[in-house]
């Protein structure tokens, strides 16, 4: 895990006057987690709700796989939207190995290593199918999956921009502008993003990458700290030029 920087400071970066953008890292089946994070972001924004014009909420993706109730986090994305705000879902690397299998009935080898199992079982499959082959698992998970699950990771979007601030779910790819990068570096992307001082046009936020605390540089903030792992499930809030982070375990 990479690590670390205070919790909360003001930047030269702003978002456009009269709103206020919380993004909440990848959350990966942790649904108990994600409710008491929502819960408390709509506590705090409820008592000065009348003084902001937009409440905008970014998921930075990877919603399923290594957590215990990958259905049970969809389901709550698509049910329980916070009143008052303007939600933008975007797709992480995990979403998008869902809907390949769906899509093209390819699952990766690495996939079991990296969560499959759990969601598998999230939505009463039995893991031991994996090794009957993709035509298999393929049929077993869209038969299990509710077509507005799948509607819900069709409709996810690969960035969103709030002023001087740019989020995906990885990153994005040095020296490349903003409007031309790949969807599969803004899902997939890590050294070349994370080891690169080059100024992306705008603050990059983005998860992917597990931290023990926010991760802070000049040209991005991380914010994905491991909650399926024990760390916390963490929001970055940002209103004009201020930055803080909340934070469930």
């Amino acid at each position: 895990m990479r690590a670390n920087a205070d919790m909360a400071f003001k930047s030269r970066a702003s978002v456009p006057a009269g709103t206020r953008v919380y993004a909440i890292g990848d959350s990966h089946g942790c649904a108990g987690l994600l409710k008491r994070l929502q819960e408390q972001i709509l506590s705090e924004s409820s008592a000065d709700a009348a003084d902001l014009e937009r409440r905008v909420i970014v998921y930075l993706g990877d919603y399923i796989d290594r957590g215990p109730d990958s259905r049970g986090l969809i389901d709550r994305l698509i049910d329980a939207p916070l009143p008052g705000f303007e939600s933008v879902f975007l797709k992480g690397n995990h979403d998008a190995m869902l809907l390949r299998l769906i899509d093209e009935g390819v699952a990766g080898p690495s996939w079991a290593l990296h969560g499959l199992f759990e969601t598998l079982e999230s939505y009463g499959i039995d893991p031991a199918l994996w090794h009957s082959g993709a035509a298999a698992l393929r049929a077993a998970v869209v038969e299990a999956v509710p077509a507005r699950h799948l509607a819900f990771l069709r409709a996810l979007r690969h960035s969103h921009i709030e002023g001087d601030y740019f989020f995906a779910h990885a990153g994005v790819r040095p020296g490349v502008p903003l409007e031309a990068q790949s969807p599969r570096d803004l899902m997939w992307i890590r050294d070349e993003f994370l080891d690169s001082n080059a100024d992306h046009g705008k603050i990059v936020v983005h998860g992917h990458t597990p931290v023990e605390a926010p991760d802070l540089c000049n040209n991005r903030i991380g914010i994905d700290t491991g909650a399926v792992y024990g760390g916390a499930l963490t929001a970055l809030a940002l209103e004009g030029t201020e930055r803080r982070f909340l934070q469930v375990r």
